[in-house]
């Protein structure tokens, strides 16, 4: 990810997308979309959305990026009452966001965040500071990606200070999940608990029924497999954390639906990378092959390199013969991908 900009000049990059919301009024046409224009492209955001949120790596990021190009001609182009001027920013800030998640997820970083910027103030002009919350936890989850713990728990905060009192309890456990990732990665485990213990306290107020469309990823599964994540982390360096890790990720892997194939991997690699932590060699055999299986249904980049990683921690226990074996297996898939990069 060398072309991730951190630090003030984050926001340099992307200023000429944010200035292009918000053309002269003059040269605007009194016409355009309707409510039911408005109301289709609502529906397709949330269809990508839920495409991104089951397979993840991008595949849909070119249709994502036309259609936000279409709102984009929309508020540049034409005039439009106050409530669908608003919405039209709101589905453009949906859009971006998942454009962004896309990105990421396919390893460009640095357009990721340009349109993590774009959806924060499309957001902005919709007067949603929810979803404004929502967009900086998504970059705050960047910066813990590159070990910028301290950026990453800034943006944190500041989503916090944003939603405010109009955060849903799903948002706040979500939240606060983020806020335990920053003390994990800073080894401040009072604080992690305490952080975890809050997000577990959200979540259980939490009512789907009024929960925003966007967060409805964030459920019992994804409370369990983030919680699991970050006490994985913790036990490479503390041991006595693994056991309640593998409880957190075997609970997330079973809480899991057919639908969120990106999560499972990530759980089920999570919860073999467990197992060789306590010298379980069959057992992390056993859930490793099983992860393997799911990996090989989605290109998430996020998913390669969390099993580059399961591999590196594998390849150094080869003497059990079962995890050679699984060794075996995934060694020509990371040749694969890194040969598929660079072309």
């Amino acid at each position: 990810m060398a072309d991730v900009i951190v630090g003030a000049a984050l926001l340099e990059g992307a200023e000429r997308w944010l200035h292009a919301i918000e053309p002269p009024a003059g040269q605007r046409r009194t016409a355009g979309v309707g409510d039911e224009e408005i109301e289709q492209i609502e529906l397709a955001a949330r269809t990508f959305r839920a495409w991104d949120n089951q397979f993840g790596g991008g595949l849909r990021r070119k249709a994502v990026v036309g259609q936000l190009a279409e709102i984009a001609d929309e508020l540049r182009n034409f005039s439009h009452p106050q409530d669908l001027t608003r919405r039209l920013h709101g589905v453009m800030a949906d859009l971006a966001e998942t454009a962004a998640t896309m990105s990421w997820d396919s390893g460009q970083g640095g357009i990721a965040q340009r349109y993590y910027l774009l959806a924060l103030r499309a957001a902005k002009a919709a007067d949603d500071p929810v979803f404004c919350a929502n967009i900086l936890a998504g970059m705050a989850r960047q910066q813990f990606y590159l070990d910028r713990t301290t950026e990453g728990l800034e943006l944190v905060r500041l989503a916090q200070d944003v939603a405010g009192a109009r955060a849903t309890p799903a948002v706040r456990a979500m939240l606060f999940t983020r806020e335990a990732w920053a003390y994990a990665q800073q080894g401040r485990l009072s604080a992690f608990r305490r952080a975890t213990g809050r997000a577990q306290d959200a979540f259980r107020d939490v009512d789907p029924a009024v929960e925003p469309h966007w967060i409805s990823y964030f459920d019992q599964a994804e409370l369990a497999g983030v919680t699991g994540g970050r006490l994985l982390d913790i036990a490479h360096q503390a041991p006595e954390y693994a056991e309640e890790a593998a409880t957190w990720l075997s609970q997330a892997v079973r809480a899991r639906g057919v639908g969120s194939v990106r999560s499972t991997a990530l759980d089920q690699l999570g919860h073999a990378e467990i197992r060789l932590v306590q010298g379980e060699f069959d057992e992390a055999a056993r859930l490793g092959h099983a992860a393997v299986t799911t990996v090989e249904q989605t290109r998430s980049s996020r998913v390669q390199v969390k099993l580059g990683q399961f591999y590196r921690h594998a390849e150094t226990r080869t003497s059990a013969r079962p995890i050679a074996e699984l060794c075996g297996r995934i060694k020509p898939m990371l040749r694969a991908e890194d040969t598929a990069a660079r072309i």
